[in-house]
């Protein structure tokens, strides 16, 4: 089959590495793609919200089977399109996206349908919400309603922040009309962890945990980024909190959006806080996580096409869903000064170093070719991921991995599971 892969930065590149693997796959494209995914897919300069393009070009390619990897295009309704072409496509419709597209539409969905989230307001009034934080316990999280590239998320600690913040979110439009509306949430303190998961609209099979590190320094210091590094699987995600999240959270939040009206097939992210009250859900998303997916597939038995055709048609509950027992770290080597100012265009050596060694992988996220030089040509730049037969062994080997990759200011944090010594 022919398959068109939607999305430029690191999941993309994770997602196409495993497509690679498919012995259904005879050709892959990538719109637009990034220098290392060019090794496994034709990458075509065409954007991921260039709807009508990218629908002329898959029929003109015939492609069997569009994956869109990126929240934007989903949340937008890139699925939609697709699929009144006669393009079979894996993700959410738009209206089912919305689960990670509107945090305002999420947090009404789990008050109404009982499922464990923080305690929380929705506000399109700026004032209103001011006069709400003067009664408000701190600290407390203000959150822009729709997408904000991960940064649409303010923690702040006294009434002071928090009027700037809604400031920066409601008046000043930081994050553009994603904050329209905000949400006021409690603040909830615990462990953070990552489930990913498959759904067919009915039947949901959820993947390995992992945890994500969202500030851009050491010690959790700094802004929140993308994604700084991440790790799987989580020890904190044992038995027990996996049958809790089985029992009050995975199946509920599909049988909900079913009830809605909205069939969700696709990808759900439940990002889960383990609080002292038990797990809650802090937020969704209707996609891969990025760097998540470059821990998560790579451990991943399966033909990921077989998963993504039984989500399609209706069949997960006949896939018998199965992982790696190793783990896998994931260190991301960015441009120093992301997330805010940061130089591009500069040289990357070293990637051949991993073409050497098995169990290691360079998923490329903001990069290009310059001729026939790789450069880079983003903040967050290379996701370098390692796996080992534990968490602290594929830690080791992930940082050993960065040490191969050279280019002029590269930053990374060093601290990237040092959770794992504390499970």
């Amino acid at each position: 089959m022919k398959v068109l892969i939607v999305g430029g930065g690191g999941r993309e590149h994770a997602i196409a590495y495993c497509v690679a693997k498919s012995s259904k796959v005879e050709k892959m494209y990538c719109a637009p793609g990034n220098a290392g995914i060019a090794e496994l897919a034709e990458c075509v300069p065409i954007g991921a919200m260039e709807f009508d393009k990218l629908v002329t070009f898959a029929k003109e390619k015939e492609i069997d089977l569009a994956i869109v990897g990126m929240d934007d295009p989903l949340v937008g309704g890139l699925i939609d399109e697709f699929e009144k072409a006669g393009i079979r496509a894996f993700g959410p419709r738009k209206n089912a996206a919305i689960l990670e597209g509107s945090k305002a539409f999420s947090k009404d969905l789990m008050k109404k349908y009982d499922i464990p989230t923080a305690a929380y307001e929705n506000f399109d009034n700026a004032d209103e919400a001011l006069a709400y934080l003067e009664t408000a316990k701190f600290p407390i999280v203000l959150k822009a309603d729709g997408l904000a590239l991960g940064k649409g998320v303010l923690i702040c600690n006294t009434l002071e922040e928090a009027k700037a913040g809604v400031k920066e979110i409601m008046l000043d439009k930081k994050f553009g009309a994603s904050g329209n509306t905000m949400v006021v949430e409690e603040f909830m303190t615990g462990r953070e962890v990552s489930v990913l998961s498959f759904v067919d609209g009915k039947t949901i099979k959820t993947m390995t945990s992992a945890q994500d590190h969202k500030r851009a320094k050491d010690g959790d210091q700094g802004l929140n980024t993308g994604g700084m590094g991440t790790f799987s699987p989580s020890p904190f995600y044992t038995k027990e909190v996996d049958e809790f999240c089985r029992k009050y959270v995975y199946q509920k939040t599909v049988d909900a959006m079913a009830a809605e009206g909205r069939e969700f097939k696709g990808i759900i992210f439940f990002g889960l806080m383990l609080t002292e009250d038990g797990p809650k859900v802090l937020e969704y998303n209707a996609r891969f996580g990025d760097p998540e997916a470059q821990v998560v597939l790579p451990r991943m038995k399966n033909d990921l096409i077989d998963v993504i055709e039984a989500c399609i048609d209706g069949t997960l509950d006949q896939v018998d869903l199965q992982f790696e027992d190793d783990a896998a770290v994931c260190v991301v080597l960015a441009s120093d000064g992301y997330p805010v100012a940061y130089e591009k265009g500069l040289p990357i050596t070293g990637l051949d170093e991993f073409k050497k060694h098995e169990g290691y992988y360079c998923f490329h996220a903001g990069t290009k070719f310059d001729g026939d030089q790789i450069v880079t040509n983003g903040g967050r730049v290379l996701g370098v991921t390692a796996k080992g037969a534990t968490l602290k062994e594929a830690r080791a080997n992930a940082y050993k991995a960065t040490e191969w990759v050279k280019f002029d200011n590269k930053y990374m944090r060093h601290d990237i599971g040092k959770a794992i010594d504390e499970a």
